[in-house]
């Protein structure tokens, strides 16, 4: 195997502060919560709302499923664990706007 190719695609997880380790119960993100384009939170696979901080601290527990822990400007956030499937990435998910 190439190393470079495989330094490049280690690249998403290295960037990552942390992976949590998900319950066996864990919720999925079904839904990005958005407000003026930017994410302010995440629908989960039961229907609950969460706000970023929230999400965090749920997926930090082990209470979501899939995602790992990033930091941008002091500010954690959920990030999808790279796995080679576009369509699971939050990126790729509905967006919803709360009234």
């Amino acid at each position: 195997m190439n190393t470079n190719t495989n330094q490049a695609s280690q690249l998403p997880l290295m960037a990552m502060k942390e992976i949590p380790q998900p319950s066996e119960n864990a919720a999925e993100i079904t839904a990005l919560v958005k407000e003026d384009g930017k994410i302010t939170g995440y629908q989960l696979s039961s229907g609950q709302v969460l706000n970023k901080d929230e999400g965090v601290a749920l997926a930090k527990q082990g209470g979501i499923k899939g995602v790992g822990i990033s930091e941008r400007n002091g500010t954690e956030y959920l990030k999808s664990i790279p796995d080679g499937t576009e369509s699971n990435n939050l990126g790729n998910l509905p967006s919803i706007t709360m009234s």
